[in-house]
């Protein structure tokens, strides 16, 4: 570790999420810009419950502008034991699974925010495609306190 890294606490997830109340469609409001999602616009995630006890996910956007087109993958998340649903690992290719950990959620389920532990992903999601200025700024702070370096942050555009 270089003078310029600074020891962070390890990332902490919310302690309990509902998989029941979290399933459903949520708007990307913004994001750590990530190779995958180049020129992204409108995007979505659809999480669907599967009877195997995993859940299905499904990646949405339009390429490169509002009405541009559609770019699907489909993968599945599998909580991890003893995380109280609050940390998943993503699975789009076998065998790679990814960590998605929710570290701030809603009581009312209307707006998540997810990262790994490395802060090296962020996503800001919301069950509209807008989501209120005040919210927004809250969670900007909160991000700010756990260590994220937000100059990276870029919005999603939305319809």
């Amino acid at each position: 570790m270089n003078s310029s890294e600074i020891k962070l606490p390890p990332l902490q997830t919310v302690p309990q999420v509902d998989l029941n109340r979290y399933a459903g469609k949520w708007y990307e409001i913004a994001s750590f810009p990530q190779r995958f999602q180049k020129g992204c616009h409108c995007t979505t995630a659809q999480y669907t419950l599967s009877e195997r006890g995993y859940v299905i996910v499904e990646n949405r956007c339009n390429k490169y502008r509002m009405d541009g087109r559609e770019s699907y993958i489909k993968g599945k998340a599998f909580a991890d034991i003893n995380s109280g649903n609050s940390k998943l690992k993503v699975q789009f290719f076998w065998p790679f699974r990814a960590k998605y950990w929710i570290i701030d959620l809603a009581d009312d389920y209307s707006y998540a925010v997810v990262s790994h532990p490395n802060r090296r992903y962020l996503w800001i999601l919301c069950r509209t495609p807008k989501m209120n200025e005040s919210t927004y700024k809250a969670i900007l702070e909160c991000l700010g306190q756990k260590g994220f370096d937000l100059s990276n942050l870029q919005i999603t555009p939305q319809a």
